[in-house]
């Protein structure tokens, strides 16, 4: 295997929790999509990144049985991890900052692939969901605290790739932010923390804290 890190990305306020991501820093020795594709279903995350120029920022992302045109973890898992202001995506330019203890991307709705914003009731029935069939990328959601933009949500992928359940999901926060139009605060998976907010001419901005795992 090549080296690569794995940063947990979106964690908990106490540094708990996140998503883990991995990060092949030198994308050059694996230049092939299909050597790519494997090694990012050995490795079994829910998204692993090959960055093919550090200094520009251009990178290729890869869950464990497809190629994504963008992706919200990986973008600010990496641009935390190689600190630069800007990811070339093959959807497009992604603006990054540092923030404090957080890590913010600024990116587009339609760059998000295809997802099911499915909304309940209650907090405590979005906790208690099981796993859905396969075949929908669903991303489940309720309000916490509506006028405090506090959100409970549960991500499933629908893969068969052995990712059930995503533990926290940029992408689905931005989609579910440019549909309601304003800030969240996202409480998602096992408790990890996304901050979102609504931006000028259609952009949206997604944050959270990221640690270096290994």
């Amino acid at each position: 295997m090549s080296d690569y890190d794995v940063v947990r990305v979106f964690c908990g306020p106490r540094g708990g929790y996140g998503n883990e991501l991995g990060v092949v820093r030198d994308g050059s020795v694996m230049p092939e999509r299909s050597d790519r594709q494997e090694f990012a279903a050995k490795l079994g995350f829910s998204e692993t990144v090959f960055v093919d120029d550090p200094e520009r920022g251009v990178i290729d992302i890869y869950t464990p049985t497809l190629r994504l045109p963008f992706a919200g973890h990986p973008c600010v898992g990496t641009a935390w991890l190689l600190d630069v202001p800007e990811l070339v995506t093959p959807a497009g330019v992604v603006g990054a900052r540092q923030d404090g203890e957080f890590c913010w991307i600024e990116a587009r709705a339609e760059w998000v692939p295809p997802r099911t914003l499915r909304r309940y009731a209650t907090a405590a029935e979005v906790d208690g969901l099981a796993v859905p069939p396969k075949g929908e990328w669903i991303y489940a959601w309720a309000w916490e605290d509506e006028a405090a933009g506090r959100i409970r949500a549960r991500a499933f992928p629908g893969r068969d790739d052995g990712v059930d359940e995503d533990e926290a999901t940029g992408a689905a926060a931005l989609l579910l932010t440019d549909r309601l139009g304003r800030a969240l605060n996202i409480t998602q998976g096992a408790g990890s923390q996304i901050l979102t907010a609504p931006q000028p001419h259609g952009w949206t901005e997604v944050g959270g804290r990221v640690l270096l795992e290994r």
